[in-house]
């Protein structure tokens, strides 16, 4: 290595990328200076977004230990003010003056905002750094009480898409206005851009295109009050953020008279040296044939280049990975490779399906053998597999990776050595099974730290993941397929071996099958397995502690520490004594009430002290738990069939009916939703469910391995014109055999797409008894039916289980004058049933401090 003092401007992900892969291949005689400016240390800015969520910026912070090392000084609040190329010295804000060998530029960029009237308002940020956020954070916290902050995101791109989802998560009612005709316009045409618009509007998040932002309006404080559009448009707004772009820090370069692009950035070339051989450039402030990127892999792939040729290497950069992925919670968007198909000759092949929210297209070149880029809406589960492919055959018909049944693996063969598995890391699969041959990994966790691959975004973790499974099982080494640490067996063994044993408790169990204690992943598992195998009270003696969080109180807790009431209303039938009642409770706790799309009344605000208030008057009623706490049964949806419908066929309401009441409280490996049409009108959206059920005139069509949420699936033919019992009979035993079989929080779908022989084995199984399971699952679904009680009114027959619902030990009431919260850290707590009905909305974190 010829340059021994190598000083980085900038303190950001790549610069302390860099720092890592240059201390990793170093000698001792090394002295890098890393001098930053945000006065921390370098910090995850992809994961942003999660300081939303109460996320401790230290568990956000990058390894320690890099800047740690002896070889480094690090100055986290000591940015670089100026270049002498001259006498290669680098001088800083403080008056220090510090030599270099070798100078690396990586100050990044700055979030852009426009040049309009009321920009720099009080209530106008910018989404770019922690400060950032937490300014944001506190403004909304400060916001008025009685209603949600109305905040708007000017930008629909990536990062305004986070960042109005971030918004929401805090209780804001968000919208993003896109000056362009499509969200994340730079990713996706229009069609995607368009299925894009219709999940985020799901979300509740109001999204206006087209429109181009005028001015913001102050109010009587002096800061933002509302927002005016091009078209003479007027809203009212409590804050706005700017997400439109950013500008390369590229301030020192220009300065010191380094040649910049037209739009900004300093030139590099292919080594990602500058003009000056002794400075080069990564990241978001270098321009690389003349263009600049906000992506985390490409800066990465330069850092990894320059510490290359520091150390004699010849490593290159070879371009921009433009392939990202929207974080949001419930929207899946991937965009790789040549999207927008400008390769001359490029085909289109296109999977779209308006229902379900999903559209899907891959970029081939034009004898439709090489994918050349594609973009995913609403399911990018094939991503993984998909983008280490561009450039290469997909080895397969397209179609096998768009439509709902395929797309989790190439069906060619495995990944060629030098196709990039992880575009953050620039990770290829050859160096992941190097990792594994030769530097002694024995899962994928092993190859992570080792070559950094999974560790950025996590995308390419399942084709890490299989691929190293393959690699093990060409060596003649066991893949553990073990539950956790505690069990080696898998789920399904483990079931089988609770089957056998006839074990009734959790200690029994992992003294026989496991070791330990046990720990999240295995307890949940277990009291699944035993609701189904020994049936109890969730609640009942030692497998009451095995139950998930919300299964522990019989409800689901909310973001800000209340629960919701969901009671079962079969078929989504209910009566008007029953809607009275309902109402009644809702009025009384001041409860918020809404229809969901599993035809349900679902109660939201209650108390943990309240839930065997509202119970009791619920069971009184006739009503009983829905069980939407639960991995179980959910919810039967129906139209109303041919008792009301002049369309129907058969009565899809008594079916709807008849299934819920059998299938109710059987536990799961994930949530089951069922479905049920009178007529191929699918007004139930029958086929988006595990088990979707369709009228025709010559029976019952049944559909399996639907999905919605995060990753829809379309259901598929199952069997054709069933009567009534021939159609309960064949659910039964599908809904048996998954719970036996399934992996770990595994829904429907992907069991399915795993299952040997797919669909046709499945139809071996139930339908033609190939494996003689038949009658032990007939048997079995008769036992859940015999056995069922509503969990609910049994915990209100017992004084014992009572007791877990009270908020304090020593103050079961709240009512107690002698306590009183107050404000701590940002952690909500709940408000009272009289705080809701005065209207308070309370975000600001509490903590409870008693007063005598």
């Amino acid at each position: 290595m010829s340059a021994r003092r190598i000083v980085v401007a900038g303190a950001g992900m790549v610069a302390h990328r860099f720092a890592e892969s240059l201390l990793a291949r170093a000698g001792s005689d090394l002295h890098l200076t890393v001098l930053g400016e945000e006065g921390r240390h370098p910090y995850d800015r992809v994961g942003l977004s999660r300081y939303f969520d109460g996320g401790d910026p230290e568990a956000m912070t990058l390894k320690r230990s890099v800047l740690e090392d002896p070889r480094v000084h690090f100055a986290p609040a000591d940015a670089v003010a100026g270049i002498d190329r001259a006498g290669q010295q680098v001088h800083t804000r403080s008056g220090a003056r510090i030599d270099y060998d070798h100078l690396v530029l990586a100050t990044g960029s700055s979030a852009t905002r426009p040049p309009l009237d009321g920009a720099d308002l009080p209530g106008a940020f910018v989404y770019r750094t922690l400060e950032d956020v937490r300014r944001l954070r506190d403004q909304i916290e400060r916001a008025p009480d009685g209603r949600p902050p109305r905040a708007y995101v000017i930008g629909g791109g990536l990062l305004g898409l986070e960042a109005a989802g971030a918004l929401q998560k805090l209780g804001a009612e968000a919208t993003v206005a896109q000056s362009g005709d499509r969200l994340m316009s730079a990713q996706l045409d229009l069609p995607a851009g368009q299925a894009l618009r219709r999940l985020i509007e799901q979300r509740d998040l109001a999204v206006r295109t087209g429109t181009h932002t005028a001015r913001l309006t102050a109010g009587e404080d002096g800061s933002v009050a509302g927002i005016e559009f091009a078209d003479g448009t007027a809203e009212p707004a409590d804050l706005v953020v700017f997400t439109i772009g950013v500008r390369p820090r590229d301030e020192l370069a220009r300065a010191a008279d380094l040649p910049c692009a037209a739009r900004g950035g300093v030139e590099i070339d292919a080594s990602c040296r500058t003009a000056d051989p002794a400075i080069s450039a990564i990241g978001e402030v270098a321009s690389f044939a003349g263009r600049c990127v906000g992506l985390v892999a490409p800066g990465y792939a330069m850092a990894e280049v320059v510490a290359d040729g520091l150390l004699e290497g010849e490593a290159t950069f070879s371009g921009y990975d433009l392939s990202t992925q929207l974080k949001l919670s419930g929207v899946e968007v991937a965009s790789f490779g040549d999207a927008f198909a400008t390769t001359e000759g490029a085909l289109d092949v296109v999977y779209a399906d308006p229902v379900a929210g999903v559209h899907k297209k891959l970029v081939l070149s034009d004898d439709a053998g090489t994918l050349l880029g594609g973009m995913l809406v609403g399911d990018t589960s094939a991503y993984g597999s998909l983008r280490p492919l561009i450039g290469r055959s997909l080895g397969t018909d397209p179609a096998a990776y768009l439509l709902p049944e395929g797309g989790i693996a190439a069906s060619g063969g495995e990944l060629p050595d030098e196709a990039i598995v992880c575009s953050c890391a620039g990770v290829s699969a050859g160096r992941i099974r190097q990792a594994v041959h030769e530097d002694g990994c024995e899962d994928a966790a092993g190859v992570t730290a080792c070559t950094r691959a999974g560790a950025t975004c996590g995308s390419c973790v399942g084709t890490l993941a299989r691929t190293v499974d393959a690699e093990l099982v060409g060596m003649g080494r066991a893949v553990s397929t073990g539950l956790c640490e505690h069990f080696d067996l898998s789920r399904r063994q483990l079931y089988d071996a609770v089957l056998v044993s006839e074990l009734t408790t959790f200690s029994a169990i992992i003294e026989r099958f496991g070791s330990g204690r046990g720990c999240n992943t295995c307890k949940p598992v277990l009291a699944s397995i035993l609701a189904t195998l020994a049936p109890a009270h969730v609640l009942d003696g030692e497998n009451a502690t095995l139950q998930d969080t919300n299964d522990h109180v019989m409800a689901n807790m909310q973001k800000d520490g209340t629960y919701s009431v969901v009671p079962r209303m079969p078929g989504g039938e209910v009566t008007p004594e029953g809607l009275i009642v309902v109402g009644e409770i809702a009025r009384d706790f001041a409860l918020y009430t809404k229809l969901t799309g599993g035809q349900r009344i679902d109660l939201f605000g209650a108390r943990l002290e309240e839930l065997p208030m509202i119970w009791q008057r619920l069971v009184d009623a006739g009503f009983e738990s829905g069980q939407a706490y639960g991995k179980s049964l959910r919810t039967v949806k129906s139209c109303v069939g041919k008792a009301w419908c002049r369309y129907g066929v058969l009565d899809s309401t008594a079916m709807a009916v008849r299934l819920e009441l059998r299938y109710r409280g059987l536990r799961a490996p994930h949530k089951l939703k069922l479905g049920v049409s009178g007529c191929a009108r699918e007004c139930a959206e029958a086929r988006s469910k595990d088990a979707g059920i369709i009228a025709t005139a010559q029976g019952w069509n049944l559909y399996v391995g639907g999905n919605g949420g995060a990753t829809p699936r379309h259901a598929q033919l199952f069997a054709e014109g069933l009567d009534d019992e021939a159609l309960v009979r064949t659910i039964d035993r599908f809904f048996l055999y998954y719970i036996r079989t399934a992996d770990v929080l595994q829904r429907t779908a992907p069991w399915l797409a795993a299952l040997d022989g797919g669909i046709d084995g499945l139809r071996e199984v139930v339908l033609e008894d190939s494996l003689g399971l038949c009658a032990d699952l007939d048997a079995a679904m008769e036992r859940h039916v015999a056995g069922y009680e509503d969990e609910w009114a049994a915990t209100l027959a017992d004084p014992e289980k009572l007791r877990r619902f009270h908020s304090f030990v020593n103050a079961p009431a709240t009512g107690d004058p002698s306590l009183a919260y107050t404000l701590e850290r940002g952690q909500p707590r709940p408000a009272s049933s009289e705080e809701r009905r005065s209207g308070k909305v309370l975000i600001a974190g509490t903590r409870l401090e008693v007063r005598r």
